[in-house]
C-alpha cells in the first residue's frame, strides 16, 4: 500500500505541475486565463511592486533552497526518498499558483509594437520558448525531472538509479536550453507593460543566479561536467556543434 500511495502521490504532483504549466502560458501571455500578468490594476503601483516582489522572492527561495543537496539530505528524513522529487515539484507548483493568485498588475506601457509582422514574430517567439522549455525536459529525462520515474520504480520495487550524465542534441549546442526557452518566454511580447518588464527582469536575474548554483552542484555530482562546461556555451547556442557527436554522450 505504501508503494501504491507514493505512486499516486507522484501522479497527483505531476498533474498539479502540468496544470500550473498550462496556466503559466496564459498568465504570462495574457491568454484565456481569468487573471494574467497584465490584468486591470487594482492597487497603487507601490503596493503592487511590493506584493509582486514578495511573491517572486517566495518562489525563488523555495525553488533554489529545496534544490540544494544539503536540503535534500535533510528533507529525506521527513519525506520518503522516492517522493522527494515529487514533493519539490509540488511545492514549486504551489509557489507559482500563489504568484498567479496574488499577482498585482501595474499598468503602464513600456513599448507597444503596431507592426503586424513584428507582432506575429514575437508571438511565435513566445510559443517557441514554451516548446523549447518542454523539449529540453524530454531531452534529458522529463519523468525523472518531475518525479514520476522515482515513484514508478519504487512502486515496482526497483532500486532507483539517478540518470547518468549525458549530452543529448540540445545540450550539445548550449548548456542550458531550458533557460534559453524561459528567456524567450519572459521577453517575447509585442506589448511590454511595467508589470511584465518587472517580471522579466526579476526572473532573468534569478535565472542567471540559479545557473551558477546549479552548475556548482553539477560539477560536484559529475566530474566530467567541468570539461563539458569548458566546451559548450552556457546560453548562446553554438549551432556548429549541432551535428557533432560528443564523446560524453551516453546512448
Amino acid at each position: 500500500m505504501k508503494r501504491f500511495a507514493i505512486l499516486i502521490y507522484g501522479v497527483v504532483c505531476y498533474l498539479v505541475f502540468f496544470a500550473t504549466f498550462l496556466y503559466a502560458i496564459g498568465f504570462i501571455g495574457n491568454l484565456i486565463v481569468p487573471k494574467s500578468i497584465d490584468s486591470v490594476p487594482t492597487v497603487s503601483i507601490g503596493t503592487a511592486l511590493f506584493i509582486d516582489t514578495c511573491l517572486l522572492a517566495v518562489f525563488a527561495v523555495q525553488h533554489s533552497l529545496m534544490a540544494r543537496p544539503f536540503f535534500k539530505r535533510a528533507w529525506k528524513r521527513i519525506v520518503p526518498e522516492a517522493a522527494e522529487r515529487s514533493t519539490y515539484v509540488l511545492f514549486s507548483s504551489l509557489a507559482l499558483i500563489l504568484l498567479f493568485a496574488l499577482w498585482q498588475p501595474m499598468g503602464g506601457v513600456i513599448w507597444d509594437i503596431d507592426n503586424s509582422l513584428a507582432r506575429n514574430v514575437l508571438h511565435a517567439s513566445y510559443a517557441f520558448g514554451w516548446l523549447l522549455v518542454l523539449a529540453s525536459t524530454f531531452a534529458i529525462d522529463h519523468f525523472d525531472l518531475f518525479g514520476l520515474r522515482q515513484t514508478w520504480r519504487f512502486a515496482r520495487g526497483v532500486e532507483y538509479q539517478p540518470p547518468a550524465f549525458k549530452q543529448p542534441i540540445l545540450y550539445r549546442i548550449v548548456r542550458h536550453p531550458l533557460y534559453v526557452g524561459w528567456f524567450f518566454v519572459f521577453w517575447s511580447t509585442p506589448t511590454m507593460t511595467v508589470a511584465h518588464l518587472f517580471f522579466a527582469v526579476a526572473t532573468t536575474v534569478y535565472t542567471l543566479i540559479a545557473i551558477q548554483l546549479e552548475e556548482r552542484d553539477l560539477q560536484d555530482a559529475h566530474p566530467e561536467y567541468r570539461d563539458y562546461k569548458r566546451r559548450v556555451p552556457m546560453l548562446i547556442p553554438a549551432i556548429g556543434k549541432l551535428l557533432r557527436r560528443s564523446p560524453l554522450q551516453v546512448g
